[in-house]
């Protein structure tokens, strides 16, 4: 049986979390747990901000995505077998996949959506783990600009190159798949 992650649960792990250890940790808690080289981090769930945010990004994936691709929230993604990221959105190319975690390889797409506490975090540490696993494209929607801006990028070689940027909270996109977000809306 998992024990709730507090304070005194993360201090008592006196040796490096393995990803079977954090798996097993509570789902049911508010926070997202990823794994890096044993090093648990913790971040509380998203305000309703980057919720409305994200909201709005999926539909469009979603409504773009061909069959052999499907877009799902928050999901476990494996990467290089030791390292547990979930990204706020993915585009996997495994569409029904009944699992607790994808894998790298099935990762087509990570979004990353920034809050205030996860900034440097999303924008360096996390797209260097995505690009040491090949995962090819990566985006980073950044909610606290005005209008809301996006950047996606494409993996060339072993770094990420931008390939699409937001113009006036519109986001066009021809990889992995052509689509359009427009973050200025409202509604759907």
């Amino acid at each position: 049986m998992a024990m709730p992650i507090g304070a005194s649960a993360l201090a008592l792990h006196a040796k490096a979390w393995t990803l079977d250890e954090v798996l097993a940790l509570p789902e049911d808690e508010g926070y997202r747990a990823e794994l890096i080289d044993g090093a648990v981090h913790v971040s509380p769930a998203p305000g309703l901000a980057h919720q409305r945010v994200l909201q709005r990004l999926q539909l469009a994936l979603i409504d773009a995505a061909p069959p052999q691709f499907e877009v799902l929230p928050g999901i476990n993604v494996v990467l290089n077998g030791c390292r547990l990221l979930i990204p706020d959105l993915a585009v996997i190319n495994a569409p029904g996949l009944d699992a607790v975690c994808c894998t790298a390889d099935e990762l087509v797409l990570a979004v990353e959506v920034i809050s205030p506490s996860s900034r440097v975090y999303d924008n360096a540490a996390k797209r260097q783990l995505y690009a040491e696993a090949d995962v090819p494209f990566l985006m980073v929607v950044d909610p606290d600009t005005d209008p809301v801006s996006a950047i996606a990028y494409e993996l060339r070689g072993d770094e990420y190159r931008e390939m699409a940027r937001s113009r006036r909270g519109v986001l066009r996109l021809d990889l992995p798949f052509a689509a359009r977000v427009d973050f200025t809306r409202s509604g759907r």
